[in-house]
């Protein structure tokens, strides 16, 4: 293998001998020599080899005004440094400039004279040929341009650590360093200009794309890194497409009908000019104008595709190009070229025949085949006048290229003057040596480049990566219609700065751009319309993400903005307007004092503690009147009392909660309650017990005194008190904001305990439960002592208003659950006043002759006469019975005779004895209504 190499070396310097490279140069000697490689051609003629004869080498065609610049601005920095005393002083550089024409086989044509020159003696090819004596090595090599080119000549240079510093080529494969060991670029790498490109679709909303690659070490990486881009963003590529300007017809009508039947609007190019040209043209002549171009770099500024002819296709371009510089006295020097003057500059005269369309004398050109025929050109004398005449080759209002061009020769330049000033100890190489510029190869100065720091003229800083890659930015670029000829103009519309923070990295000043050349409104080229706030993206099944549906945002979410891929739930405190497109806040409801519901039911509330006042107020005058005493009023001044308490104990319910009102309603209406129904129950059953004694002894009248009455409320009432003292220890209620509903947060209680809850009224109920029965056994006593049909339907009342709020208490929620047991509680109350007082009342105030002593009398008196009849009754009949079954059926039952005899001649004039006759016998029941014995029953 090794042998092989020899030969081929050896076979390659032969041929670099006799024609030193490719006939078609620019050179110029020196004590260090450089090397240049441009496409100062787009490519070369296709022709077939039959191999007939001896195979010829291919020809370059269709000559690159800016290729040729290019080459200028090296051989113009080439001759700065030469005529400076500062840099490089006393060495004078030479260079050695090729055609690459745009080809690897051409390329490597003359990297192969670089490398022959620079290693025959370090191969150690001597014994086969000396040809390394008259001419000087190439120490480094300035190109190529494109990255499928760069890339074969770094594998090639990269053998032999020669440096190279490319100007255009900006694959991101050429970063790897263990690849491509020597090589080095001006120009910032693919990872950034896919990243750019991304964004800048991104910035303006597009989300479905056609993305086009030449297919090349450049356009292949760059557009693979590009689909990573546009995943990250969930933006969709339509159509994927490989391209080629050696593509044949066939190929390129297929691509343009798949681009023209895309609904993507949008097409991302990652080629260079030639590769993309045959696509224009297809498309121009098919005048498909509806679509908007996004040109990678490569094509960016290219006078090959910035055609008025094209523009009709092409106009609105946005374009990712390259940073412009400046370089003082360039447009001097293009302007003084000429072909006599720079004879060693052979590309002159092509480019000065291509300018002015005609041939030099001697020139091999006089004739030029297009298409196939023939074009006689006129004799011109080379002295023509180059500011006459539009060419690309004098566009210098943005210099990219060229100034990529300049600096990197600057850069070989400083890497040979910090090897000339190198101190010895402070060097790169071992122990800290210097090199010797004289005896100076080009690996020490690619280990002095790798190390490169310094300022150029421009005030910038020039400093080569890890990756061997000079830091620098993006300007993004418009393409015109220029009013005045119809030609092209690249506007700057904004910037990409790759060393800010991400998010900020683009700046893009929309109002400056013309879309399709005269349009302000920016293109759509989304797979479908945009969903406007309230709703968000659904997938759609079998279709990319980037084709979706939109769905109207559920109750509780929002998006307030278009294209929404989620909807956000709003927070806890807030809730969704009816188009969901930003939240309210939830309306807070608690049972307000301002609302109807709320007025209403405290309008009974004091309603019902102002009759019930009224009511005390009566008895209290009419305290010494016979039913009032008959109703035993101490205790009926506890139980209105209470009752009040129960009317205000509502109150607390209403307005919004707080943890105090929380902890005392509860207690508050229980207490109150059970203090009202302790009352009537002792009350009640008192009488109960009097009025079924036969004769009121004066031990019930010991036990039934009225303290033991007072003594008997307290100890009820106090076991509801400690039911309340436990529940507020353990788990005392406290005021809650629930927002289980939707649009509504309800400010409730939360009552700490339901079981504590359930014993306080179940406590209160098992008292009515008592009440009632003592109520309803004593309801044919008379009725102007306890109206006991009237406690019973209380009771009644009582029991039917909280059977029902139990289910009602746990199936309503909010604001509700407080209204329910307000309403209970009025209810409750309302009721026993009513039936318990309001008879009391009416005939207190309706019907005084009927609160007169002899009307208690006469009811009691009637009452006595219906309870001795039926006792009378009850014992003859069982005395019959008796008879009956000792006497036979001969016994005859006897004739009974009731009589009521009252003796108006007693001596005792407060005693009536009604006297009762029942067959053989007379019953005399002694009723008295003295004073002190009405006390003791009332």
């Amino acid at each position: 293998m090794r042998f092989v190499l020899y030969y081929l070396i050896v076979m390659g310097s032969s041929y670099v001998i006799s024609t030193y490279g490719p006939h078609q140069r620019a050179q110029k000697t020196g004590d260090i020599l450089l090397g240049g490689l441009f496409p100062i051609h787009f490519g070369v003629a296709s022709k077939d080899q039959d191999l007939a004869a001896r195979p010829e080498s291919t020809q370059c065609v269709r000559f690159n005004f800016r290729g040729f610049r290019w080459v200028q601005a090296m051989i113009f920095a080439i001759d700065e440094i030469n005529n400076s005393s500062d840099l490089l002083p006393n060495i004078t550089l030479g260079y050695r400039i090729f055609d690459t024409c745009n080809t690897v086989s051409k390329a490597l044509e003359a990297t192969l004279s670089f490398v022959a020159q620079n290693k025959i003696d370090s191969l150690n090819l001597d014994e086969f040929c000396n040809c390394t004596d008259h001419i000087p090595a190439t120490i480094a090599v300035v190109g190529a341009a494109g990255s499928a080119v760069s890339t074969a000549v770094a594998n090639l240079l990269g053998l032999f650590y020669i440096p190279q510093i490319s100007y255009a080529s900006s694959s991101r494969l050429l970063s790897n360093k263990n690849q491509y060991k020597s090589f080095m670029r001006t120009i910032p790498t693919d990872e950034y200009q896919a990243t750019a490109m991304a964004d800048i679709i991104e910035y303006f909303e597009w989300n479905w794309v056609i993305a086009v690659a030449s297919d090349d070490d450049y356009g292949r990486p760059g557009i693979e890194k590009f689909e990573k881009e546009m995943e990250e963003r969930d933006i969709c590529i339509h159509l994927n497409e490989l391209i080629s300007q050696y593509f044949e017809d066939h190929e390129i009508q297929a691509l343009a009908d798949r681009i023209e039947n895309s609904t993507a609007k949008v097409i991302v190019v990652f080629a260079s000019g030639p590769d993309v040209e045959p696509l224009i043209k297809e498309m121009v002549r098919r005048n498909i104008t509806d679509r908007t171009w996004l040109a990678s770099e490569a094509w960016a500024s290219s006078s090959l595709i910035a055609k008025p002819e094209y523009l009709d296709v092409v106009a609105g371009t946005i374009g990712v190009a390259l940073k412009a510089g400046h370089i003082p006295g360039f447009r001097g020097f293009l302007q003084q070229v000429k072909p006599k003057r720079d004879s060693h500059n052979e590309f002159v005269r092509e480019f000065w025949e291509e300018t002015f369309n005609c041939y030099l004398e001697d020139s091999p050109r006089q004739h030029e085949s297009e298409n196939g025929s023939t074009s006689f050109r006129p004799l011109c004398t080379g002295e023509e006048d180059i500011t006459n005449v539009e060419t690309p080759y004098l566009d210098f209002t943005h210099l990219r290229i060229s100034y990529n061009v300049y600096v990197a020769v600057y850069s070989i330049a400083q890497a040979l003057q910090d090897i000339l000033i190198c101190t010895h100890g402070q060097g790169l190489f071992a122990n800290h040596s210097c090199a010797d510029l004289k005896k100076m190869e080009a690996w020490q100065v690619l280990k002095q480049l790798r190390h490169l720091n310094y300022t150029n003229s421009m005030g910038e800083k020039m400093h080569f990566d890890e990756n061997a890659d000079l830091a620098a930015n993006y300007t993004i670029i418009n393409w015109h219609r220029s009013a005045e000829d119809g030609s092209v103009l690249f506007q700057e519309v904004g910037y990409y700065n790759m060393h800010i923070k991400r998010g900020a990295k683009l700046f893009i000043d929309k109002t400056q751009i013309l879309w399709n050349g005269y349009s302000s409104e920016v293109p759509f080229s989304n797979c479908s319309e945009d969903c406007e706030p309230g709703t968000r993206k659904g997938i759609i099944d079998s279709m990319p993400t980037c084709c979706f549906e939109c769905t109207e945002c559920s109750d509780g979410e929002y998006s307030n903005h278009k294209d929404a891929g989620v909807c956000i739930k709003c927070p806890y405190n807030s809730w969704s307007n009816g188009n969901h497109t930003f939240c309210l806040l939830k309306e807070i409801e608690f049972l307000s004092w301002t609302e109807p519901f709320g007025i209403a039911l405290a309008i009974c509330a004091v309603l019902g503690v102002f009759m019930t006042a009224f009511v005390m107020g009566v008895f209290v005058r009419f305290r010494n009147t016979p039913i009032v005493k008959a109703t035993n009023r101490e205790l009926s001044y506890v139980l209105l009392f209470s009752l009040i308490c129960c009317f205000s104990s509502s109150l607390v319910f209403i307005g919004e909660p707080q943890d105090w009102t929380c902890r005392l309603r509860q207690p508050a209406f229980g207490i109150s309650f059970v203090l009202c129904i302790s009352c009537i129950l002792v009350k009640t059953n008192r009488v109960l017990l009097v009025f079924e004694a036969k004769i009121p002894t004066s031990l019930h009248r010991k036990w039934w005194g009225l303290n033991l009455q007072f003594l008997l409320v307290f100890l009820c009432t106090f076991v509801q008190v400690m039911i309340c003292v436990v529940w507020l220890y353990n788990a005392p209620p406290s005021s809650y904001r629930n927002h289980d509903i939707d649009e509504i947060i309800f400010i409730t209680c939360n009552e700490g305990s339901v079981m504590a809850l359930g014993f306080l009224i179940g406590y209160t109920c098992l008292l009515a439960a008592i009440c009632f029965f003592f109520a309803f056994k004593s309801r044919k006593l008379p009725e102007n002592f306890t109206e006991a049909k009237f406690i019973t339907f209380s009771m009644l009342i009582f029991f039917i208003v909280w059977i029902s709020f139990i289910p009602a208490y746990f199936s309503t929620y909010g604001k509700f659950v407080s209204a329910v047991e307000v309403i209970a509680i009025l209810a409750s109350s309302f009721g026993m006043l009513a039936c318990i007082f309001f008879n009391k009342v009416y005939i207190i105030l309706f019907k005084p002759s009927s609160n007169t002593t002899e009307e208690v009398r006469c009811s009691t008196a009637a009452h006595a006469f219906k309870v001795a009849a039926k006792a009378t009754l009850k014992h003859n009949t069982a005395a019959r019975k008796k008879s009956g079954s000792i006497g036979g059926s001969s016994a005859s039952s006897p004739s009974s005779s009731i009589s009521l005899k009252t003796n108006g001649n007693d001596s005792d004039a407060g005693k009536h004895k009604p006297r009762m006759s029942f067959g053989s016998g007379t019953v005399t029941l002694s009723l008295s209504f003295e004073e002190s014995r009405r006390s003791s029953l009332m």
